[in-house]
């Protein structure tokens, strides 16, 4: 049996999947992150014992966290939990638990487990993209992450859209994230001249009828077109699959793919763009399946 792990900021989620992939149980705990690092492992810890003890045996375990492991020091960098940053997570939890760790960023994880068994099941080559408060992507070829050669693959969150837009956390101006995430997205809705109350759901609903949303999200579409596109042009992947709060905007799977259309270098755009199957459980499921049968 695979353990996996989704350490999020607000809940840290543990499951056991069986050899065919079945969840054999779930359990949640809230992260505490104002506890400090040393607290977080010590969950971690304590919900991989309790779900080895119902297993009746050690589990592998596989970890998904916001950020990445950097290469030079293989300590966790980017994580909106900023007391995990600069910490050698992975070797940590490992002297912890007494045994190996595998740690991926929570888009890879999601785009593993929709290309093992969830909406990518039946390509060969897996886009996912997790549109959420950031926005994060990962590869997957014939049902194995592509990582790359720094193990940044994916980073299409940090792909610069427009060099002339806001700046974005990481330091440079008019990322993809700074656009194509929830906030903004809200963010347009406001310079378009919306109220700064309003949340990136209630802005894509009220684009029905209110011509402010509307011209809103068709920024946003237009926006979406764009980024992927550079995507395509690139990987020509034989699916891309949709994650996150944002991937609820049902206009996304054919404005969306129509705009893409308009930008890729090909005469036709047959790529499927299609929501997720495990909706939250991405993660948590694509933790669990860095580790093979």
């Amino acid at each position: 049996m695979r353990i996996g792990i989704d350490l999020g900021g607000t809940k840290t989620e543990g499951v056991i999947l069986d050899r065919g992939g079945e969840e054999i149980i779930r359990r949640r705990y809230p992260t505490p992150r104002a506890e400090g690092y040393e607290a977080i492992l010590n969950t971690i810890g304590s919900l991989v014992a309790e779900l080895d003890q119902f297993a009746g045996h050690q589990c592998t375990v596989g970890v998904c966290t916001p950020g990445a492991m950097s290469q030079l020091n293989g300590c966790l960098k980017n994580s909106n939990t900023v007391c995990m940053n600069g910490q050698p997570v992975a070797s940590d939890l490992e002297n912890l638990i007494g045994r190996p760790v595998r740690l991926e960023n929570d888009a890879n994880c999601f785009a593993l487990a929709e290309a093992i068994d969830g909406a990518g099941k039946n390509a060969g080559s897996v886009f996912g993209i997790i549109l959420g408060t950031g926005v994060g992507a990962g590869i997957v070829i014939n049902k194995a992450l592509f990582k790359g050669l720094h193990h940044i693959a994916g980073e299409w969150g940090h792909n610069v859209l427009e060099a002339d837009g806001p700046q974005c956390y990481c330091g440079n101006h008019g990322c993809v994230e700074t656009f194509l995430s929830g906030p903004g997205l809200v963010a347009e809705y406001v310079r378009q001249g919306g109220d700064t109350s309003m949340d990136a759901t209630t802005v894509a609903t009220l684009a029905v009828h209110d011509p402010i949303a509307r011209e809103a999200l068709n920024v946003f579409l237009d926006r979406f077109g764009r980024a992927l596109a550079m995507v395509i042009n690139i990987l020509d992947p034989d699916l891309v699959v949709l994650g996150g709060g944002l991937s609820k905007i049902e206009r996304l799977y054919i404005e969306g793919h129509q705009r893409t259309a308009v930008y890729v270098f090909n005469e036709e755009f047959r790529t499927p763009i299609v929501s997720n199957s495990h909706g939250d459980s991405g993660g948590v499921r694509g933790a669990a399946l860095l580790w093979p049968e």
